[in-house]
Formats: structure tokens, sequence, C-alpha cells
């Protein structure tokens, strides 16, 4: 049996733990790990611990399919609107941009339940709190070291998550990558941000005439939402919840400031934008280091091939765009990639 290890449990890594298993004939062993304590990646979805039914999307607000991608990406959306995963965005948002045959998508349980939809499908063993460390070749195989937990051998390994994260990797990788394979990751480049979510006791109103607001004259916040109305889930016994995003160059001047720094400040300039707003009973704030792909990885389209036997490939919105599609675009490409060698 073929032992596939896909590291980061974002949407390019549940995606292509869903397509392998759906692909794949034979029997497969197929685990996923990643750092973080739940799945999501940048799709995350944040619960106040009052209430897990009230919940706030600190990565991704919305889902834009363009028509570029409406009819070669449909079969996923279709997927996703009959599983009740998606539906169409009905809440009003001040500010968005539009372009001629955009439709945009919520996700009523939360961005993340996306991954978590692909995950299921896949049938892999998913480990949280799985931080890779180190990546070697033993004998035909890639023996994989965390930092928590014995290493393992792997006949196929997928790594989904940030390239800067792919360039700290120590052991064998690092000397597997050509000159050239580096030159164009250490090109890759991302923003920075912080999101900040706010959860408020049942029964209190924020009583404004938008779901989300699109903010373009204030040095920190660049969009506000208001969570639960966004999804048209808005009910009198689960309090709303606020989203809010900063702007990429607060994100860059405080990414190594302390995180009850930063969520103070958000606080003060937004209460320039919604004054009067009562005390949250519970906070979560977000360091987006790796935001959004402002350079994409040249001349290899969804996917980068580190070597082929055993098989060592990369993915992820790093070799594409930040956005649903683009994590889509290269799943497909890391599953044609790897297809021959399971």
């Amino acid at each position: 049996m073929a032992r596939v290890l896909i590291v980061g449990a974002g949407l390019t890594g549940s995606l292509c733990a869903a397509l392998l298993r759906r692909e794949t004939a034979g029997p497969l062993y197929l685990t996923v790990w990643d750092k973080a304590a739940d799945a999501g990646g940048r799709m995350t979805t944040a619960r106040s611990p009052h209430n897990s039914q009230c919940t706030a999307d600190l990565g991704a607000q919305y889902i834009t399919c363009t028509p570029q991608y409406a009819k070669k990406h449909q079969s996923f959306y279709d997927e996703l609107f009959a599983h009740g995963v998606l539906k169409p965005l009905t809440s009003p948002i001040e500010g968005m941009v539009m372009r001629e045959g955009d439709c945009n998508f919520v996700a009523p349980q939360g961005v993340s339940s996306i991954t978590e939809h692909y995950l299921k499908q896949s049938g892999a063993e998913v480990c949280f709190r799985q931080c890779v460390t180190q990546i070697n070749l033993s004998s035909d195989k890639w023996e994989v070291s965390r930092e928590v937990g014995s290493p393992e051998q792997f006949d196929l390994v997928v790594l989904t998550m940030p390239v800067p994260q792919i360039l700290q990797l120590q052991g064998d990788i690092a000397n597997l990558i050509s000159a050239c394979q580096r030159q164009q990751l250490e090109a890759v480049s991302y923003s920075s941000r912080y999101a900040l979510g706010l959860f408020y006791e049942a029964g209190m109103k924020i009583d404004v005439p938008w779901a989300g607001q699109y903010i373009t004259s204030n040095p920190c916040v660049r969009f506000v939402s208001i969570d639960n109305k966004k999804r048209n889930i808005e009910s009198s016994e689960i309090g709303p919840s606020l989203v809010i995003h900063t702007t990429v160059p607060f994100g860059v001047t405080h990414l190594e400031h302390s995180i009850e720094d930063v969520q103070e400040l958000i606080l003060q300039q937004l209460d320039n934008i919604l004054p009067g707003l009562p005390q949250p009973i519970a906070t979560k704030c977000q360091k987006w280091r790796y935001s959004q792909v402002t350079n994409a990885a040249a001349n290899c389209p969804g996917q980068m091939t580190l070597h082929l036997k055993p098989f060592l490939v990369c993915g992820g919105d790093g070799f594409t765009q930040s956005n649903f599609d683009g994590c889509v675009a290269s799943a497909l490409c890391v599953l044609e990639a790897v297809k021959n060698y399971i």
C-alpha cells in the first residue's frame, strides 16, 4: 500500500487529498499533517468559546467565481452547492468591486467547512499540531521528521504550505532543490495582515445597513464584516460576530509586535468606524504573515516537482493565485503530476 503524506490542511492540501482518493484505484494510506490546531489554513473559521455556533471567518470572507473559471471548475462549485457548503452571497457588501460575470458565494457553516468537506471526502488520517522540520531520503522513501513525535516514512510527499516554509525545511530536501528552483521559490512573495474576530452576547444588535464594508480612509482597517449577517444566519439565540481585516501596510509595520498590542490598536481604530460598540465576550486575533500571494513562482504553473523517485512535489497558491480557483488549479496540477507515481 502506497503511503502518501500531504503537508498542509488548507484548501489545496485538503482538495489534493480528496482528488487522490477519488483517482487512485488501489489501496492508499493517506495522511494530512498541519501545524495548526484545526483545518482551513487561510480558510479558517474561529468559534466563540461561549457558543460554538457563533463563528467568524478570519481568513477568506467569500468566494468569487470569475467567468474565466466558471466552466473550468464548474464541477467543484456544483459539488459544494449540492452539499450545502456554499450558497450565493446575497447580503450587501459596501465597496465591493464587481466585474462583469463575477459570482460571489459564502459558506453558511464558515469558510473552513470547505476544507473540512474535502478532508472528509478523502478519508485521510488528519493530524494537527504536526510541524514538519526535516525531509530526508531513506531507502527510496521519504523520512519526514516533525517537532513532536517520531519520524515516519512515506512513498510520496505533497507540500502545500506557504513557500517560505518549504524553504525553511532541513535535511536532504535542502540539497534536492536545484539552484533554478530555489531562485523561483525565493522570488515568491506574500502580503501580510491581521484579522480580528469579536464575539458578542446573544441579543446584541449591530445596527448598520451592510453585512460587510470595505474601508478606504483608515490606516489600519481595510474590511469589516458582521459575519453572521454576511451568511444570512442571524439568530436571537446566537450573538453576532464581527471580523476586522487590517490593511497590508499596517500588517507589515506591526508584523513582529505582540498580538495584544496589535489587537488594542485595531480596536481603537474600529471605534472610529463603529463607535459605541459594547465589549465583546471573546476575541481572537490572527496574524497572517503569508496572507495573499503578491508574486507567484514563475514558469511552474500549479506545482513544482522536486524529486521523482520517490516523488516529492510542492503546490498551493504560491504557484497560482490566492483564491478558491487558484487552489483548485494547483490541486489539479499536483494530481496530474502525482498520479503516475502511485
